[in-house]
């Protein structure tokens, strides 16, 4: 039988005492070891009256691993501010810094924030430096990632990526960037700005954000614009500042992309427009928007759902739930899979509703007709493909 995380975690540790802070290294170097191998994103370690109760973000879901005794838990967050280059004798204020992986080693980042019992933890591993590289390696519907792939080869223009937080919008975005380099190589200038730069890309001029020095999206998009760049990749549309300059630049013959907090395709664009960017500015600029949003599949020990009530709502015929077993801890549920949408402004209806601020239901319901498949349709055909179940879909896309 396949050994919980939790008994993964221990059997890993071996016979290293937890109350023994001379081990603290050794055990750092494990948990980190560990949480890459078993795929997680983010790992937290939150201070209690007991000690550090550690979790692992996988498949988007926190998952118990271990509670560090108190003896030890202030070392545990110290030796990772070391690693991250953070100021061990600071827990009073927020830092967040980087460790920097040898080799083709994962990127992580650490942030940690004071707390009544002490410093919370979190530790993100970049996957967008790990196995999902290109787009091919996505998973994404075959017309999106077409669509995608046509979209990159020009020469002006934005191409959004939206989402809620956790969706895979930098993932993606990422491997839009390697897929430039891989076809056009030192041929064009390829230039980001990010907060933070979250992996490295051979043959990409990247920067890294820092408003301590005032060097803020906006005031590095304008300099950007000075250093002939060809594409740009803007981590993240947060103001309507950047907003304004990102625009700017696809009118001038830059292609743009970037990602965009956004419930929907159609959502970004009436949130741009809140945002006060002028509808011609939208209509002219954006060459396509994809949404995406990251639901679990289900493992192989599911079964067939067998009354209406347990399709929670769903137009499905046929619908499976997850059982749990020993190959998916438990959980039902082995790795992810993502539901994308993908909408292109370029029909005369649809132009004419973004001019006329028409709102989104109203954009979706045209961009629906002209044949896009949104995120709920994708949601209800994985689950009629025995993919996903119900409950994931109303989980991540609610109801």
């Amino acid at each position: 039988m396949q050994a919980t995380l939790r008994e993964t975690f221990e059997q890993a540790l071996g016979e290293i005492d937890l109350q023994d802070s001379g081990k603290v290294v050794q055990v750092v170097d494990i948990v980190l070891a560990q949480a890459q191998a078993a795929g997680a994103s983010d790992v937290h370690l939150v201070p209690d009256d007991s000690g550090l109760v550690m979790t692992w973000r996988i498949d988007g879901v926190l998952q118990p691993i271990l509670n560090f005794p108190k003896a030890t838990a202030a070392n545990i967050v110290s030796r990772l501010k070391v690693m991250a280059e953070l100021l061990t004798y600071r827990t009073d204020t927020p830092q967040e810094g980087r460790i920097h992986a040898p080799g083709d080693g994962v990127e992580m980042r650490v942030s940690t924030f004071p707390t009544l019992y002490g410093e919370k933890t979190v530790v993100r591993l970049f996957v967008a430096s790990g196995q999902y590289r290109v787009l091919g390696d996505l998973g994404l519907p075959e017309d999106v990632e077409g669509n995608l792939r046509q979209l990159l080869t020009q020469n002006g223009g934005i191409v959004l990526v939206t989402g809620p937080a956790g969706s895979g919008k930098t993932t993606t975005i990422y491997a839009c960037l390697r897929e430039l380099v891989d076809k056009f190589g030192e041929h064009k200038s390829l230039v980001t700005l990010e907060d933070p730069i979250e992996a490295v890309v051979r043959g990409v001029a990247q920067s890294q954000v820092n408003p301590r020095a005032e060097f803020t999206y906006s005031t590095g998009l304008r300099s950007l614009m000075r250093q002939d760049p060809e594409v740009i990749m803007v981590g993240e549309i947060r103001d309507r500042e950047t907003a304004e300059i990102v625009f700017q630049a696809s009118l001038t013959g830059h292609l743009v992309m970037t990602t965009f907090h956004a419930g929907s395709a159609a959502g970004a664009i009436s949130r741009l427009s809140d945002m006060a960017i002028e509808p011609y500015l939208l209509r002219s600029g954006i060459l396509g928007i994809v949404c995406q949003r990251l639901v679990r599949s289900l493992c192989d020990c599911c079964k067939e759902i067998p009354d209406e009530a347990g399709k929670l709502g769903l137009p499905v015929q046929h619908a499976w739930e997850p059982v749990g077993c020993d190959a998916c801890g438990g959980t039902g549920y082995r790795g992810r899979l993502v539901l994308a949408e993908m909408l292109m402004p370029d029909l005369k209806e649809m132009g004419r509703a973004i001019l006329s601020r028409s709102d989104a239901a109203e954009i979706e319901e045209l961009a629906i007709q002209s044949g896009m498949k949104s995120c709920q349709q994708r949601a209800c055909q994985a689950v009629e493909e025995q993919r996903t179940s119900p409950a994931e879909v109303r989980r991540v896309l609610g109801f």
